[in-house]
């Protein structure tokens, strides 16, 4: 039995691809995922109804101040994610890349649960591997990076146990 979800991704991922998407999706996602999450205390993402998502919490690279981007990501076993800069096929980086570069050790909270992770960016040998991996999840993702006319970064995110007993 196809599952809704299944469904939902065929129908909205070639919409994702479209310019009005592209100019629209910047403006209009994240303040309605901001609604979302705040209206319920973090357990929903709007974007979670889809595909697995996150939320990055990083320390912005020049000012210092805790930064957050609710986030795609795509499970890479033992409990690491991948994340991809994509920044909805614009030319420019997304801050969040620039941020994790800096400061590699950030948090992420997943259906309301929090934790420390460690960034590293994916190698060019590994590249083609992961889009892959990610395309399985998102058909026709990749198409944002080559869009752009960048190479979209690509980062993969250990959690780091905590210290506590």
């Amino acid at each position: 039995m196809v599952r809704v979800v299944d469904v939902a991704r065929a129908v909205l991922a070639p919409l994702t691809r479209t310019r009005v998407f592209r100019r629209w999706g910047p403006i209009v996602l994240p303040s309605v995922e901001r609604f979302v999450t705040r209206l319920t205390g973090g357990r929903v993402q709007l974007s979670g109804l889809l595909v697995p998502s996150l939320v990055l919490h990083t320390t912005g690279a020049r000012s210092g101040e805790p930064r957050d981007a609710p986030l795609m990501y795509t499970p890479d076993g033992q409990g690491r994610a991948i994340v991809a800069g994509t920044n909805f096929a614009g030319e420019r980086h997304p801050a969040w890349t620039t941020n994790l570069l800096a400061h590699p050790d950030a948090a992420i909270t997943v259906r309301a649960r929090r934790m420390r992770v460690h960034a590293s960016l994916i190698a060019d040998t590994e590249r083609d591997a992961v889009w892959a991996r990610i395309e399985r999840q998102w058909p026709g993702y990749r198409g944002y990076e080559r869009d752009s006319g960048r190479t979209v970064r690509l980062f993969r995110l250990q959690p780091i146990a905590d210290d506590a007993p």
